[in-house]
Formats: C-alpha cells, structure tokens, sequence
C-alpha cells in the first residue's frame, strides 16, 4: 500500500508539463527542471534514506518522506513563480526519497527468503506500478474538473494516507546494520565500489532513470504536439504502469528462474528496439497506446533483478545503503532525462535526439550487465562468514 501510494503521482507528474506550461507561460524547459530537481534529490537522499533504515528502522524514514513529498506537492499548487516552483522539487525529491518504493521493497526483501527475494521484489515494484496506473488518469480527471492547483494540493495531502500503515511497518521491518559505526558503513561502501558486479549495476541503473524519466515526463507533452488529446498522453502513461505490473511479476518470476543478469541484459535490449520502433513509424493513438503498453512491459521490470542482483552479490546487512546508492545512479539518468529533453525541445521544438539518446543509451546498458558475477562478493561473504 505503501508503495502504491508513494509513487504513483509522482511518477506520473509530467500530465501537468502542458497545461501547466500554456497557463503560465513557460518554457519546457521550466517544468522539466523542476522534474528534474526532484529525481536529483530523490537520487541523494535514497542512500541516505536507506542506511537510516538499515541502522534505525524503516518506519520513521517513511513517515518523514511522507509529510515531506506532501508539503512539496502541495507547494506546487501554491506557486506561480517559476523559481520557487523548480525549488519545490527539492522537497517533492527528499520525500520521495524517504518515502517511496525503494525503501519498502528494501524492507521487503530483508523479510523474505532468499529462494523468494526476487518475486517478493517484483510484487512491490507491481504495487508501485498499479499507483501509477490509477494516478494518471485520476490527476487528468482532477486538472480537467477543479483545475491544476487544486489537484496539486489535492495530491499533497493523499500523501498522508501513506501514515497508518507505518503500524505494521515497524512491527516488520526491523533494523539490519543497528550498531554500525560511521566506519562500518564507509568500509561496505569501499568494498562494494571495488566489485566490478556492483559497479556495473551502479552504472547500468542510470539508464533505466534516463529513459523512465524522459518519457513519463515528456510522452504526455509530446501526444498534445502530435495533434492527440490530452486523455491519450494521461492514458499512455497509465497504460505503461498496468503493463508493468504485468512486467514486474514476470521479472521477479524470471530472476527465481533464470541469470538475472541475462534478463536485465534482454530487457534493455528490447527497450531500445521498442523505442526506435515507435519514432519510425508515424505516430497514431494506436501506435502511442502499443508503445506505452510495450514500455510497460519493460519499465520498471528492472528494479526487482537489479535490487535482487544487489542482494546476491553484497549481501544484506547494508542493502538499503547499497540499493539506494544504485538508485542515486537512477535518478540521476532520471535528472538528466528529463532536464535535457525540456531543453532540446525549447531549443529545438522537436524530442527527435531525445528518442534516438535513449535508443543508444538502451544498447549500451545492455551490454554493461553482461559482465556481472552472479556470486556473493566479498561483502556478501564477509556477512555469511560472521553469521557462521
């Protein structure tokens, strides 16, 4: 529930890029900054975020991230001034950072046999992705009927929600790393650097950020350019959060099954092809409604066999630090993603680089992924040998 609640609406934000922008003014570029922003915080603060829990718990990161995200989006909905409005990012970033599905399928694989990680995994990331779905068409719905700052206050407060269930989460979830000193965490963050797995799951997670980023951003913008309805580009991105929870149980299922690595090779593979696909053919509700469906398949069907990954190979005592370091690599594709494309459209009018970076970005992290070891590193082991 968690997860469903603390990202749907943040990642779906970009149905705001054009009427937000008409009403006020602005440049692209304005609003995808502000987008941007947030994936950047969102990418710090998960590290940080993460080895909070590891040492203290779960419960209290996730009800900070929430009062947080809340009053960020609520902010949004106050705000004309384009400034204090990519500002509100930092906020929106921090919350999501705490309060968001990283840190709760962090909190679930620690609870969950190892036999059983990935699809457990893949079973959160599903509960983000069905948020996602309903976010979408909900906060077009809201814009069309009380307007844009209405539904972002709206949205704010929902975050609340996400509070009762902190009951359980602190019943369940219980520290890892309790007693750790400042040194132990730096010395696990030495070891996993020098983990040429690690590095590759570090690096290869950026492009996963890149190309969510631009599109959830920036899809229902380019649907609106293209002459579509609105109610396309809302319904292309609630599409791609069903789709993927289709995708994240089958991802999860495949990593119990299958080389992890082979998988996420495969997904970023088939990501590139799908999106050079959908640019070359000419653009019709159709065509936008399969891409979005075919994305879906593949969008965040990559956390649960990246996380999983991190997991098997440095063990759990530090996984939410650890995982959320990879995600800062994430969400840094993410600020990159959605910055540039609002950038190269101002100065352009055109997304055209935009679609064919991702398309070279797909092919290149499928590559990355082929060298990983799908073995306990020395952290892993150094772990399974003081449990011993």
């Amino acid at each position: 529930m968690i997860a469903f609640l603390g990202f749907g609406f943040a990642a779906t934000f970009g149905v705001f890029l054009a009427p937000m922008s008409s009403e006020l003014g602005w440049g692209r570029e304005t609003f995808s900054l502000s987008v941007g922003v947030q994936a950047l915080v969102w990418g710090f603060s998960q590290p940080i975020a993460g080895a909070i829990a590891d040492r203290y718990g779960t419960a209290r990161v996730l009800a900070f991230g929430a009062i947080c995200a809340g009053i960020g989006f609520a902010l949004r909905g106050m705000t004309t001034d384009p400034i204090a409005f990519i500002l509100t990012g930092i906020l929106v970033g921090a919350g999501t950072g705490a309060a968001s599905f990283p840190i709760v399928i962090g909190a679930l694989g620690k609870i969950v046999s190892p036999e059983r990680r990935s699809f457990i995994l893949g079973l959160g990331t599903a509960a983000a992705s069905l948020g996602m779905f309903v976010a979408a068409p909900t906060a077009t719905m809201m814009i069309s009927a009380i307007g844009w700052q209405t539904a972002l206050i709206a949205i704010g407060f929902s975050f609340t929600l996400i509070l009762p269930f902190l009951i359980f989460i602190a019943r369940a979830s219980k520290p890892t790393a309790s007693g750790s000193s400042a040194g132990d965490f730096g010395r696990a963050l030495s070891i996993a650097f020098t983990d040429r797995s690690y590095l590759c799951l570090f690096f290869g997670f950026f492009v996963c950020g890149f190309h969510v980023a631009f599109i959830q951003t920036h899809l229902p913008a380019f649907v609106v350019d293209l002459g579509l309805a609105a109610s396309i580009g809302a319904w292309s991105l609630a599409l791609i959060g069903l789709f993927n929870i289709a995708g994240s149980f089958l991802s999860g299922w495949s990593g119990q099954k299958y080389s992890k690595k082979g998988v996420l090779s495969g997904i970023y593979f088939v990501r590139a092809l799908v999106i050079a696909a959908f640019i070359l053919v000419p653009v019709s509700e159709v065509t936008v409604l399969i891409f979005s469906a075919l994305m879906g398949l593949l969008w965040l069907s990559t956390v649960p066999l990246t996380m999983g990954l991190v997991a098997q190979t440095q063990g759990l005592k530090f996984f939410s630090t650890l995982a959320g370091l990879v995600f800062l690599s994430h969400q840094t594709g993410g600020f990159v993603g959605a910055w540039l494309g609002g950038r190269i459209y101002d100065v352009t009018q055109d997304y055209t680089p935009m679609w064919w970076a991702a398309v070279v970005l797909g092919l290149l992290a499928a590559l990355i992924h082929l060298p990983i070891r799908e073995e306990p590193g020395a952290l892993a082991r150094a772990e399974l040998s003081s449990n011993s």
